[in-house]
């Protein structure tokens, strides 16, 4: 599956903005007070965001727990759905650009969209095509029994089962070894 930089940039952005939420990664709010999410928007580099305001924080918690339920979706057809809830409100606004040094790219929200739609319609058509693709299966949650963070499975096979090897799977690895050297020394 071809994957473009505005396709792969949004991704980024959806899976980091899912796993802002407090319950699914059992630590504080991600997007706690309006600083955060400044912070958030200048860490992507979303583009033609204006001034924010409580009303755009209020607004992002809301579609935020609306792409975690993307994540969460049984199956293809569910997935489609929310997908397309999220994007249909946001009034999407298909248009090409070339901003910021970057190749031409299409942009999603219609100009001087709030962030909220911004993220909603940008984000919400990345994560369409892998519905269209037939790979909505990719879009995932950490298999580790303490974290939940969502990610997209970008492996070959479709295999990856953590949201970091380094740390989850590792960590999982190391006790599944001490289980089994712990049960042959009986």
């Amino acid at each position: 599956m071809l994957i473009t930089h505005d396709t792969r940039c949004a991704l980024d952005t959806v899976v980091d903005l899912v796993n802002t939420v407090p319950e699914e990664t059992s630590a504080a709010d991600g997007l706690s007070d309006l600083a955060a999410l400044e912070q958030f928007v200048a860490a992507h580099e979303i583009s033609d965001v204006g001034s924010l305001t409580e009303e755009d924080l209020t607004a992002v918690r809301e579609i935020r727990g609306r792409f975690s339920t993307v994540f969460a979706a049984s199956d293809a057809r569910a997935a489609a759905e929310l997908i397309n809830e999220l994007v249909a409100a946001a009034g999407t606004t298909p248009r090409l650009t070339d901003h910021d040094g970057y190749d031409w790219h299409i942009h999603y929200f219609a100009p001087g969209a709030s962030i909220a739609d911004h993220l909603a319609a940008d984000c919400g058509m990345a994560l369409a095509f892998f519905v269209v693709a037939g790979e909505q299966e990719r879009l995932r949650r950490c298999e580790a029994p303490d974290c939940g963070r969502a990610f997209v499975d970008l492996s070959r096979n479709r295999s990856r089962r953590y949201c970091d090897s380094r740390t989850c799977g590792n960590r999982l690895h190391v006790a599944a070894y001490r289980a089994r050297r712990k049960e042959a020394a009986g």
